[in-house]
């Protein structure tokens, strides 16, 4: 493992790959004339706003949660980890991708923030190997308590 992916896993690979698809999703809505999502600028801008703010405090508390010096020395299962193994990446999936989808006012940004999972899921993949074949046992048992993306049902203490 390099220092570079150490300190930023798969999230620049997987960012690439999510601007890429976007502008495709660009490119198609130059040629399909879709009924707008919400027709209101105003309302695409309010949800874009809220969503920019969530997903930020989804990335402070994620940054916090993991210290540099700690990323891919040791498991944390602490703060924002706790609930799910990549609280950086799904802070985008769950809240910014939605809110752009929204802000964008087409049916073709919806449809583009539901690929993102499956996108992430394997882009993660290789990352989630890594850490399996460094915690072994210890990371096998956080896998099944906790989601990749969005917390398991009774992960969550109320």
């Amino acid at each position: 493992m390099t220092p570079f992916q150490r300190i930023f896993g798969t999230g620049p690979r997987g960012l690439a790959l999510s601007l890429a698809m976007l502008a495709a999703a660009w490119a198609v809505t130059q040629f399909m004339d879709v009924h707008p999502i919400h027709g209101h600028d105003g309302l695409g801008l309010g949800i874009l706003f809220v969503s920019i703010a969530v997903t930020s405090a989804g990335v402070v508390w994620s940054l916090n949660s993991l210290p540099v010096g700690s990323r891919g020395r040791d498991l944390i299962t602490r703060g924002a980890f706790r609930y799910v193994r990549h609280p950086l990446y799904a802070s985008f999936l769950l809240s910014f991708d939605f809110g752009l989808a929204v802000y964008l006012d087409h049916w073709i940004y919806v449809f583009w923030a539901l690929v993102q999972f499956p996108l992430w899921h394997a882009n993660v993949a290789g990352e989630e190997r890594l850490m399996h074949k460094k915690f072994g046992a210890a990371y096998a048992v956080y896998v099944a308590r906790t989601g990749r993306f969005v917390p398991k049902w009774g992960s969550v203490e109320v």
